[in-house]
């Protein structure tokens, strides 16, 4: 079973997109913010970080870069309802290995998160 982490300040998305996940079998972590996120990952071993880019505070970038740098296992995904070309992921320089866009789709979400990446190439954001 694949462990997912969403990260994303409102809390109706958490939550809606937490039971849809459930539903199609994922096991569902959630954070409101970065810091929550970080400190949940000292305890909770998780596959894949879904982090959303605008979040206040540390911003997605700046989530996904700790991620990255502490916990090297976790696939993260950066997600936003704003869209980022592939010249500005890879400006981003951000250690996330894709990107999904809002609004999701469910069984297109669910395809990416259940995809495992090469073990040797790790795309940046």
């Amino acid at each position: 079973m694949v462990r997912v982490l969403i990260i994303d300040d409102e809390e109706n998305q958490r939550k809606v997109l937490g039971i849809g996940l459930k539903v199609e079998g994922f096991e569902v972590f959630a954070a409101a913010s970065g810091e929550d996120a970080l400190r949940l990952l000292t305890t909770t071993r998780v596959d894949v970080a879904l982090v959303d880019l605008m979040i206040p505070g540390m911003n997605g970038l700046e989530v996904s870069r700790q991620i990255v740098r502490r916990h090297p296992d976790i696939r993260v995904l950066l997600a936003s309802a704003y869209h980022l070309s592939a010249r500005q992921m890879e400006r981003a320089d951000c250690g996330a290995s894709g990107f999904v866009p809002k609004p999701y789709a469910l069984a297109d979400l669910c395809n990416v998160l259940r995809a495992k990446p090469a073990a040797h190439v790790q795309a940046t954001c």
